[in-house]
């Protein structure tokens, strides 16, 4: 349980019948680490301005979660089930690195939230980016995504979803991201993004957190990151400006900035920086 290994630039671990595989940079970087997880039909790479040289000045990491990238799958239906996986796996990586903030995008930041409130995590900071309490699908997209994946993947690349206003090379890798993790993972996250719902259990969660939405996000609106930060005892509330739901990858630098800040003054006086 919890064996690390090394094969070229990744990382993996084994745990529970499988293997995750995860980005570990730790050069440049001073502390603990900081842990980043993806959202629905993504891999770690939705992070690489994060664990570069110009990313917070921390040891990152970032994972692939399972039947992602390098990871090996599982077979679970989704909703908690799927959940439950992806904890499993946020936790594995976490012990490997010694994660002490997490940043969570989308379904990504669901996961963050279910790895705290089962004790699997145990942060100093969270930071959800383009997440929610509650991350209802709409109708046309769960159906598109089980019998028109490539109309899916479009609509999620329409203006102000994933992107705002991205150079084109962006918005091409992405697509290919989605198509490469393939029809049934990217559903299964988006479904289970729908069946998630922990409105009521908010003050269970009181790490110092930050809700940070893009502008014109419409996949999970800022009002999502208001309620966050008005409903967690320790919540914060910042927009990324001319950004929509992937504010990390369209503007990474205010991105960045926005993180560092906050984890700089979560970790003030935490003993484990």
């Amino acid at each position: 349980m919890g064996m690390a290994h090394h094969v070229g630039g990744m990382e993996f671990v084994d745990h529970d019948g499988r293997t995750t595989a995860y980005r570990y940079v730790e050069e440049g970087g001073e502390g603990p680490a900081i842990l980043y997880v993806h959202g629905s039909g993504g891999t770690h790479r939705v992070w690489s301005a994060q664990y570069a040289p110009s990313g917070p000045s921390s040891p990152a990491a970032a994972l692939d979660l399972s039947g992602h990238g390098e990871s090996e799958d599982v077979s679970t239906d989704p909703g908690s089930a799927t959940l439950a996986a992806y904890v499993d796996d946020v936790s594995a990586v976490a012990r490997a690195v010694d994660a002490n903030a997490v940043v969570g995008n989308s379904l990504g930041g669901a996961v963050v939230l279910q790895s705290v409130l089962e004790d699997r995590v145990d942060p100093a900071a969270v930071v959800l980016a383009g997440s929610g309490a509650k991350l209802s699908v709409h109708g046309r997209l769960r159906t598109a995504l089980a019998k028109e994946f490539d109309s899916a993947i479009e609509t999620l690349h329409a203006e102000d979803a994933l992107f705002h206003d991205p150079p084109a090379k962006a918005i091409e890798r992405s697509r290919a991201t989605m198509r490469a993790v393939g029809q049934s993972v990217t559903r299964r996250d988006f479904e289970t993004c729908h069946r998630f719902d922990i409105r009521e259990r908010l003050d269970e969660i009181d790490v110092p957190t930050l809700a940070l939405c893009g502008q014109y996000d419409r996949l999970t609106p800022p009002s999502y990151h208001e309620f966050l930060a008005d409903e967690l005892p320790n919540g914060t509330f910042e927009t990324i400006e001319d950004a929509a739901h992937l504010a990390m990858i369209e503007r990474s630098g205010p991105f960045n900035d926005a993180v560092e800040t906050f984890l700089d003054a979560a970790f003030e006086g935490d003993d484990r920086r």
